[in-house]
């Protein structure tokens, strides 16, 4: 399978005062577009670095990260906003709606540059909540809704410009097991329709959805194993 993402030799120093904290050593690996790759670690390994570093919202002290064969240092910040708008959906544990906005409103946040009607932006908008099962709640506010449909919310958003990645960062974390084992249910769904999903998490109870599996420790990668093939979304 060819690398449709790569790591090349990745290290991300943080710090001030003269100090300085190793987040990632010198990290390499490829993924392959349509894989779904847990990554995992005890707290401080580095997962949620590596995964801003991937998405390019974070620039590496060192390395370079290629997605489609696009080095993203290389890009200018305009590029490089437009490269992530197209390329890469972000879904985060902390969801990140606005609170004042519908689920609908929510949904076409990052549609505001585009040269389409209101009316089309909402159609798109009410078309992805409904295919995350929410039709119905495209009025409410995240203050009306569980913890569940706000990630549903945040995984509609994601969806809007079809990206061919999904970054996922502990996107249950704020769930319960049940609304939990939903979520990924979605998350198996998306893989399966030929997204490339590469979710940091530190249950491994969701490496049985994943094809492949990157352990992080001390900001290394410890372990890289395929895995049987995901179960089925039920």
């Amino acid at each position: 399978m060819d690398a449709f993402i790569r790591l090349e030799n990745v290290t991300m120093l943080y710090g001030n005062n003269g100090t300085s904290a190793v987040a990632l050593r010198e990290v390499s690996f490829s993924v392959g577009a349509g894989e779904y790759v847990a990554i995992t670690g005890e707290s401080g390994a580095g997962k949620s670095t590596l995964l801003a570093i991937l998405g390019g919202l974070q620039v590496p002290s060192s390395g370079a990260v290629l997605m489609k064969g696009v080095d993203l240092s290389s890009l200018p910040a305009d590029g490089l906003a437009d490269f992530r708008r197209e390329t890469i959906g972000f879904i985060f544990q902390a969801y990140h709606l606005l609170p004042y906005l519908t689920a609908r409103e929510n949904v076409m946040v990052p549609m505001s540059p585009l040269r389409t009607s209101a009316r089309e932006k909402a159609g798109r908008a009410d078309t992805l909540l409904a295919s995350v099962g929410l039709s119905g709640k495209e009025e409410r506010l995240p203050s009306e809704l569980s913890g569940g449909e706000c990630q549903r919310v945040a995984i509609a958003r994601a969806l809007v410009h079809d990206p061919p990645v999904l970054l996922a960062d502990e996107p249950t974390g704020n769930l319960d097991s049940s609304t939990g084992e939903q979520i990924l249910d979605l998350f198996s769904g998306l893989h399966k329709s030929g997204k490339t999903v590469l979710m940091v998490t530190h249950n491994r109870a969701n490496l049985f959805r994943a094809t492949r599996s990157i352990r992080l420790q001390d900001g290394k990668v410890a372990e890289d194993d395929p895995l049987m093939a995901p179960r089925q979304a039920l």
